[in-house]
C-alpha cells in the first residue's frame, strides 16, 4: 500500500459520519465500514436508510444530515449527496467543527468551492475532494516513475474513459466523467493549463452532451486530450503518457500499465518509428476506495492536508467551468482565467 495512504495508528481513532447512502454514498458508507468504522449515515430516503443498516451494523442512522453535522459527537462527516448540495453541507460541518470529505466535484460553483476552500483555512479543517482515480495504485506508481525522471519531460497525455450508460439527463458526460482524467493529468504534468477547446454532441437530452473532447495547452508545452462518452459499444479507461524518453500506458480495464521506449530513432535528420512491446510494470492491487477513505482517515487522524485537497478541487473546477464555456461556444478556445482568491474574512463570515 502507499505509504502516502497508510494510516497511522498512533492516534486516537475518529468517528466518522457518512452523508447519503445512495449510488456512489453507499460505496463509501460499504468501504468505511470495511477499513475503518461508521460512526453515523444520514439519508432522507427510507429504502437509503435501511441499506445504510444492513451494510453498517452498529451505525447511528438518521434522515437528516444536520442532525450528525450537530453531534458533537462525531468527528468528520464524509460527503455523497447531489453536487447542489455540497456546499451548504461542508459549510455547515465545517461551522460544526467537523473534518469534511466531499465527493467530486467539490460544488457546482467556482465561487462557493473558493469560499469553502478559504472556510477550511480559516478553521483549520480537513477539507478533501473525492477524485478517486489519484489513488488508484497504477497511478501513484506512475506519478513515481515520472517523478523519477523514467519519462522524461511530458509530451502529451490521453485520457479515453467510455462505456454505453449511465445515460444522466441532468449532467453532461464531461462533468460525470471527466473530473477524474482532469485531477490526474494536472498532478502527472504538474501545472495547470492556459487554454482548453472542448467540443461534444448531444443525441439523447437536448443541451446534454453525451460526448466530449476536450484538449488543454499547458504553459511548459505539453498537451493533453480527453475523451468521454456514455454512448460508445465498449468500455474503456486508458491513460497514455508520452515523454522525451519513455512512453507508460494504463489500461483501468485490462489492469496493465506499460512502459516503451519512445518509439522514435533518427537517420540521416528524419525521424524513424521504433516499435517495442514494452514492459509491464507492477503495482499494488489494493482497491482506489479502501486507499482514498483510508486517506482521508489517517488525514482526520493525524489532522495533515490530503493529497486532494481544497485547492485540488479548486483547480479542477475551474478547469470544468472553462471547458464547459468553450463547450458552449462550439469548440471555441478559451484562456483560463485568472486564479480567483477570496480573503479569509469573506469565508469565515459566509455562513
Amino acid at each position: 500500500m502507499s505509504q502516502q495512504c497508510e494510516q497511522d495508528t498512533n492516534t486516537a481513532s475518529p468517528r466518522i459520519a457518512v452523508l447519503g447512502c445512495g449510488g456512489w454514498g453507499k460505496n463509501i458508507t460499504k468501504t468505511l465500514a470495511r477499513v475503518h468504522e461508521v460512526a453515523a449515515v444520514a439519508d432522507p430516503s427510507e429504502s437509503a436508510r435501511a441499506l445504510a443498516s444492513e451494510i453498517a451494523p452498529g451505525a447511528r442512522v438518521a434522515s437528516d444530515p444536520m442532525d450528525l453535522i450537530n453531534d458533537p459527537s462525531i468527528d468528520a462527516v464524509m460527503i455523497a449527496t447531489p453536487a447542489e448540495t455540497h456546499h451548504d453541507l461542508a459549510r455547515a460541518a465545517m461551522h460544526a467543527g467537523k473534518d469534511v470529505f466531499v465527493e467530486k466535484p467539490i460544488t457546482i460553483d467556482t465561487d462557493e468551492a473558493v469560499k469553502l476552500r478559504d472556510l477550511a483555512g480559516a478553521l483549520d479543517r480537513i477539507l478533501m475532494v473525492g477524485h478517486l482515480l489519484e489513488y488508484h495504485p497504477a497511478i501513484l506508481k506512475l506519478r513515481e516513475l515520472i517523478d523519477n525522471g523514467e519519462l522524461g519531460d511530458i509530451w502529451y497525455a490521453v485520457s479515453n474513459r467510455t462505456n454505453l450508460g449511465k445515460f444522466r439527463t441532468f449532467e453532461n458526460a464531461l462533468w460525470s466523467f471527466a473530473p477524474h482524467d482532469i485531477s490526474v493529468l494536472l498532478r502527472l504534468i504538474g501545472e495547470d493549463p492556459e487554454q482548453i477547446v472542448c467540443t461534444g454532441g448531444d443525441y439523447l437530452s437536448k443541451d446534454i452532451a453525451d460526448v466530449t473532447v476536450t484538449q488543454m495547452k499547458f504553459p511548459g508545452g505539453a498537451r493533453a486530450h480527453i475523451f468521454v462518452s456514455w454512448l460508445h459499444p465498449f468500455k474503456e479507461q486508458k491513460l497514455v503518457v508520452v515523454g522525451s524518453k519513455k512512453m507508460a500506458t494504463f489500461d483501468d480495464v485490462a489492469r496493465e500499465l506499460v512502459l516503451h521506449e519512445t518509439g522514435v530513432d533518427w537517420q540521416e535528420g528524419q525521424p524513424i518509428p521504433v516499435k517495442s512491446d514494452g514492459v509491464q510494470v507492477e503495482y499494488d492491487t489494493t482497491a482506489p476506495l479502501d486507499l482514498e477513505v483510508l486517506h482521508f482517515v489517517n488525514a482526520v487522524r493525524t489532522h495533515t492536508q490530503p493529497l486532494t485537497d481544497a485547492h485540488e478541487g479548486v483547480r479542477v473546477l475551474r478547469i470544468l467551468h472553462t471547458a464547459q464555456e468553450s463547450l458552449v461556444k462550439n469548440g471555441a478556445p478559451v484562456d483560463m482565467s485568472p486564479t480567483i482568491n477570496i480573503t479569509t474574512q469573506e469565508a469565515v463570515g459566509a455562513r
